[in-house]
């Protein structure tokens, strides 16, 4: 019982110590995975978006030390993702939520609770639970896509299953660097 009671109290504190950093005065650091951009209305002249047609997107992803990132837009601005499909959700660090709230693309509203995941290294992690309104890839919008807020600053931008698992098909392209959504 007091096990209980002292777990219910601790995610309470840290809950709130995360949100008093998310909602707090920091300064965003410069980062080259995100930017912030006005939403444009047409996704298929973005440079890294080949070509699409009917009901697919083609997006050109980039390869580096055998990671392949894809462009995104989160809740309108403009983000690189890891594309990850070991990873259960869309993962943000704090630093990228941070900058989403002061640039209003978050609220208080979308803060949803905390869940604890599993990483790839076997330990176990806290994460704080978002709603993203908006997730753009290439010319495929999706909305109201669970996320994940990793209490990490440094962590990697993850692309997920809670996004990926909505497409009706992915084709990965290694050769080209290029996946398909449809």
């Amino acid at each position: 019982m007091k096990t209980q009671a002292f777990m219910r109290s601790a995610i309470i504190l840290i809950a709130a110590a995360v949100l008093s950093l998310l909602f707090s005065d920091c300064v965003r650091c410069s980062s080259p995975r995100s930017r912030a951009k006005g939403v444009s209305s047409t996704r298929d002249n973005s440079p890294r978006t080949r070509r699409s047609s009917g009901g697919q997107s083609v997006i050109k992803m980039r390869h580096e030390n055998g990671v392949y990132y894809v462009p995104c837009e989160i809740n309108g601005v403009e983000m690189e993702f890891i594309f990850d499909t070991g990873a259960s959700d869309i993962t943000i660090s704090l630093t990228e939520a941070q900058f989403l709230y002061k640039q209003n693309k978050l609220s208080e509203k979308d803060i949803k609770g905390s869940e604890y995941y599993q990483i790839a290294d076997g330990s176990v992690s806290e994460g704080t639970v978002i709603n993203l309104k908006s997730v753009t890839i290439g010319n495929k919008t999706l909305y109201n896509v669970k996320a994940s807020v990793v209490h990490n600053s440094d962590a990697p931008l993850l692309l997920g299953q809670s996004a990926l698992s909505k497409f009706g098909k992915i084709s990965i392209d290694y050769k080209h660097n290029e996946i398909t959504l449809e």
